[in-house]
């Protein structure tokens, strides 16, 4: 009876830290609580851009990933690229932004 509760106790710890493992953030892959912070460090950079008069928050795309903000999409000037950039980099939390926007022809 021993060996069998020692047993058990052994697979419940084996299991527990193979959960524990599963949760943890690795190179490929964010953790539960990175991506929860990337998602609110979206929807703040995508209500700053909505809040500046000119930048046309439907043709850009916002995606987070660490910190790091990538901005996609089309706007109308370079100035609405450089605008745009720097409306992401002041928001807090952001580590860096990757500027992929394309001005329209």
């Amino acid at each position: 009876m021993k060996r069998l509760h020692r047993i058990f106790s052994l697979l419940v710890i084996i299991g527990l830290a193979i959960t524990f493992m599963g949760c943890a953030a690795n190179s490929k892959r964010q953790s539960t609580g990175q991506y929860v912070d990337d998602s609110v460090i979206t929807s703040k950079v995508k209500t700053a851009i909505f809040e500046k008069p000119g930048l046309k928050t439907m043709q850009i795309e916002v995606k987070t990933y660490n910190g790091v903000v990538q901005l996609s999409g089309f706007v109308d000037t370079p100035q609405d690229v450089t605008r745009a950039g720097r409306v992401a980099a002041g928001v807090d939390g952001v580590i860096s932004v990757e500027n992929d926007l394309i001005v329209k022809n």
